[in-house]
Formats: C-alpha cells, sequence, structure tokens
C-alpha cells in the first residue's frame, strides 16, 4: 500500500467512523432505555417504549456530539496541545530541531510543520492538525536530548507520514467523539448527584436518577464502545507510518533504534489525565497499564521493530 492509497483508505475509515460512532450510540442508548424502563427508573409521570425513550434522548445526543466534533475540528489541535502543555519552539531557541524537521519535511513532499516541545525527560512524540498546512509536531525535551540526530529525524518521519497519510484528522474526529460523551457523562453524573443530593420527594429523586441514567449511557459509550471503534480502524496506522518513514529516510534501522530508546521511558506525566492525547504518540505512554494496552491505538514496539527489520 502507498502513500495515496493509505490517504484513501483513511478517507474511508473516516467515513466509516462518522457512520458507526451514530449506530452504535443508537444501540447503547436503546438497550439503556430498554433496561431503564423495565427497571422502573424514569420519572413516574413518564410512560414511554423503549424506541421512544431512544428516538427521544438520541437527537439531542447527536446534536451536541455533532457540535462538539465540528469545534474540535477546527480547535481540536490547539486543545491538545494545551492538555500536553507544549509551547511552540524558536528558530533561535534551536536551529538544528528546525533544520532537521525543515528538511525532513521536504523529502516527504510536505510543508514544514510547527514544532512544538513538551518539558519532560520521557522520550515520545505525536502530531496533530486537521491538513498538512496547519500540522504541528510535538516532541518532548528528552526526545530531542537524547537520540541520535538520524534517530530523531526517523521520529520526524513518522509523525510526517501520519501528516501526510491525514491520520491526524482521523485522530481529531475519534477523539473529539470520544471526549465529548466522557465529557457530557461525568457532567450529567455531578449533576444528577447533586440534584438527588439535595431534592425532596420521590419524584426529584426519580429525576436525578434519570439525568444519571443518560450521563451512565455517554459513559459506557466514551469509554467501552467508542475505544472498541477506535481500535478496529486504528493499529494499522502506526504500521504504515513506520513504513512511511522508512522510506522517507531510507534508513528503518535508525527508526528501529529511535522506538527501542522510547519504549525505556515513554511515559509523559502531563499526559497521565488524557489517555485520548497519548494514544497519539509515537509509543503509547501507558503501555504498562493492561487496560490500557487493551485498548491502545498501537501495535507493540517488538512487532514494529520486527517489521521495520524485514524493510532493512
Amino acid at each position: 500500500m502507498n502513500v495515496y492509497d493509505q490517504i484513501a483508505a483513511n478517507g474511508r475509515r473516516t467515513v466509516i467512523i462518522l457512520c458507526a460512532f451514530p449506530a452504535a450510540l443508537f444501540l447503547t442508548v436503546f438497550l439503556f432505555a430498554l433496561l431503564f424502563i423495565e427497571a422502573d427508573i424514569l420519572p413516574p409521570d413518564v410512560r414511554l417504549q423503549p424506541l421512544d425513550a431512544t428516538l427521544a434522548i438520541y437527537p439531542w445526543m447527536i446534536l451536541a456530539a455533532f457540535l462538539w466534533i465540528a469545534f474540535s475540528y477546527f480547535k481540536g489541535g490547539a486543545m491538545i496541545l494545551g492538555m500536553a502543555h507544549a509551547r511552540p519552539v524558536m528558530f533561535e531557541e534551536n536551529r538544528e530541531l528546525f533544520r532537521l524537521v525543515e528538511n525532513t519535511a521536504i523529502m516527504a513532499g510536505l510543508p514544514t510543520p510547527k514544532i512544538y516541545i513538551i518539558e519532560d525527560e520521557s522520550m515520545n512524540a505525536f502530531a496533530t492538525g486537521r491538513n498538512p498546512e496547519e500540522a504541528i509536531v510535538a516532541l518532548t525535551s528528552g526526545i530531542v536530548r537524547k537520540l541520535g540526530k538520524a534517530e530523531l529525524q526517523a521520529v520526524i518521519a513518522h509523525e510526517l507520514a501520519h501528516i501526510g497519510n491525514r491520520d491526524t484528522r482521523l485522530m481529531l474526529i475519534t477523539i473529539a467523539g470520544m471526549g465529548c460523551f466522557i465529557f457530557f457523562g461525568q457532567l450529567l453524573c455531578r449533576m444528577a448527584f447533586h440534584s438527588g443530593r439535595y431534592s425532596r420527594g420521590k419524584k426529584n429523586d426519580k429525576g436525578a436518577l434519570f439525568i444519571f441514567a443518560i450521563g451512565v449511557i455517554c459513559l459506557v459509550f466514551g469509554y467501552v464502545v467508542a475505544p472498541v471503534l477506535r481500535f478496529a480502524l486504528s493499529r494499522l496506522r502506526e504500521y504504515q507510518a513506520d513504513a512511511t518513514a522508512a522510506k522517507i529516510t531510507r534508513d528503518p534501522e535508525a527508526l528501529a533504534r529511535a522506538l527501542s530508546k522510547i519504549a525505556k521511558d515513554p511515559r509523559v506525566e502531563v499526559l497521565d489525565a488524557s489517555p485520548l492525547v497519548g494514544n497519539m504518540c509515537i509509543a503509547n505512554p501507558a503501555e504498562c497499564n493492561f487496560v490500557s494496552r487493551l485498548y491502545s491505538t498501537h501495535p507493540t514496539i517488538e512487532d514494529r521493530i520486527a517489521a521495520l527489520s524485514k524493510m532493512t
């Protein structure tokens, strides 16, 4: 599969995600509506069948998700950089890094992306941006300092491959969609808790429980259903970015060495609270956690190095 095939494939994956998310959300809402009605959780003045309840709730959830995703599509890059506490690098601050990124971008046939630094001694990197013209490469200070020039160029080429293959746009959409439901789920659960805490009477209690139930739907979708959809579509992109990086630099061994070093210290502390952003990194910052590995969008470092060795 060449770069143009990968771009077309990512376009198809974007369409699949945009179709699969609403369908999976509808099924999730319907199943919970069935459960809540059977358990008599709805307020006493509400008499709905599961499908009616789903049709009453679902459009509002879709509207909220659409508005959130639209906002994230245009502002998501800045939000992700904010979560990572990344800062822009000035040319005078690190001219060698600027030239390395610029030269690698020329080799990849892409516009030179903006460069951001995350002040952390660990070794990791990610790219973001909805298109190559507005792309950003973020690197930890540790990876810039600890890798050799060829290894660092291989990492930069890997991130440029994500930009060129339009992986960054795909990840913006999936992260925005998942983040939307997690945010609203947590918000509704807190609202229900405070409403139930200060309410008086059975009717108010059931109203708070109803809000809590909708919050649970959002959390289940954001933490369980959506990651499965993302998992099914995302792992190939890391192999493809590795292969593309090897073609850009003509040095697959450099990327293999870089991955081997990165695997020893990939954790970026500021991303502990933002696991969705962590999944954009060249190596998952939470690989040591079993649950994180279960839902990781990354193949193991060992498998990626083995694939690169076949290109040598």
